[in-house]
């Protein structure tokens, strides 16, 4: 069941009117939970859910016309992923492509890269995968080793090297990621973003299983991969500043909508209503998660009127990186300390199918995905709080 939840901003009648409509297509519409996208069963559905949205033009509401959007405003896009987590709608296998990739692309990308690949990300006939970091650089960026090496009788480029946590990358049709064309540069500089297909000759993509045994993330080794001109995105050596606009939206508003939590508080609190006469001592937990789902939902809005008038998220998306994180963590902690020893089950005779574990899997990667939380406290320590960074205080001890 859906729980009352305070009021966000006051919405024109416009915007109300446009939450119906979200409500009422996806109560139409929604599969509800779908198989896991990292099996072979699950990214089919997953994808044949991606173009259904397309179909009704609900894959990319905010995007323009002519790429299948509505030219929703911000706030109306919020809108949508309130209704659409709320409605238990499933996961999105492309949220990569349309939630990572597709901003640098709108920003940086040729007309002929716009027309590639913005449309065909949005009906699940081409998903991408995230491929930043590298074995011994970890969340460190500038510290990635992969080459990107110049070919002018072909007109590209000649990647080697290897990317490892490659999210979505044993289903995915191409992959985006930086490479060092510039190897005698400063660490942040001589880097390059580039795109790259998964099925060419010269890569390998090693599926990695995770805690509940499917396949989210791979390693994906380069041995001399060809890629043309036509696939390098921004300037040649302009690398890290393109990556710095993608992990900003990674860490913001895009990756983590409050409707995830809203819903997830939701589950929280019917199944306190089911298991919470044996557990009193509980209480205080999942009230504090509910509370938490709700500041975050109105820290959200914060920052819709934030965007709104024209500023930007800054180092702002370090500490909501944090906050979410963490707060996913405790909420599906909390869940599995009520349902006791049932909470090692999964399957269809497991509590709600199991969903509850799945999710608290997950939520162990957030702390380490889009950013470790020590890379985003270092982030909070020097630019927001002004503290000096790590070296000077060794200098100064």
């Amino acid at each position: 069941m859906s729980h009352t939840h305070p009021e966000g901003p006051e919405l024109t009648d416009s915007e109300r009117a446009f939450r119906a409509e979200a409500r009422e297509w996806l109560a139409a519409h929604n599969p509800g939970r779908l198989p896991s996208m990292d099996t072979d069963e699950g990214a089919a559905l997953h994808r044949a859910w991606e173009a259904t949205l397309a179909e009704g033009r609900w894959s990319v509401v905010a995007w323009p016309e002519q790429y299948g959007g509505r030219e929703a405003s911000l706030t109306e896009w919020v809108i949508f992923e309130e209704e659409y987590y709320l409605a238990g709608a499933p996961t999105r296998i492309a949220q990569n492509g349309i939630s990572l990739l597709a901003p640098i692309i709108f920003e940086h990308g040729t007309p002929e890269q716009q027309e590639r690949w913005l449309r065909p990300m949005t009906d699940g006939s081409l998903v991408w995968a995230q491929a930043w970091s590298e074995p011994e650089a970890g969340s460190d960026l500038a510290g990635i080793r992969s080459r990107a090496v110049r070919d002018d009788e072909r007109g590209g480029w000649v990647l080697s090297g290897q990317k490892t946590w490659s999210s979505r990358a044993p289903y995915a049709d191409r992959g985006f990621g930086l490479f060092r064309t510039d190897p005698e540069a400063a660490r942040h500089r001589g880097l390059t973003y580039m795109t790259f297909p998964l099925d060419v000759p010269g890569i390998t993509v090693r599926p990695v299983h995770q805690l509940d045994g499917d396949a989210g993330f791979a390693e994906i080794f380069f041995d001399d991969v060809f890629v043309p001109d036509a696939d390098v995105l921004g300037g040649v050596g302009d690398g890290w500043r393109v990556a710095m606009s993608t992990a900003g939206n990674e860490r913001g508003l895009s990756l983590r909508a409050p409707g995830r939590f809203m819903a997830a508080a939701d589950r929280l609190l019917d199944l306190w209503a089911e298991r919470g006469a044996d557990a009193p001592h509980l209480r205080d937990r999942v009230v504090d998660a509910w509370i938490g789902a709700e500041a975050y939902r109105l820290y959200t809005w914060g920052t819709v009127d934030k965007l709104s008038g024209g500023g930007d998220m800054g180092a702002d998306g370090s500490v909501n990186k944090l906050f979410w994180s963490e707060l996913d963590l405790e909420l599906h902690e909390t869940a599995l300390d009520l349902l006791g020893p049932e909470a090692e089950l999964r399957g269809p005779g497991a509590p709600s199918g199991g969903s509850w574990v799945d999710d608290h899997l997950f939520s162990l990667a957030g702390p380490i995905y889009a950013g470790t939380n020590e890379i985003q406290r270092n982030i909070v320590a020097e630019r927001i709080l002004g503290l000096p960074r790590g070296e000077n205080r060794r200098a100064g001890a």
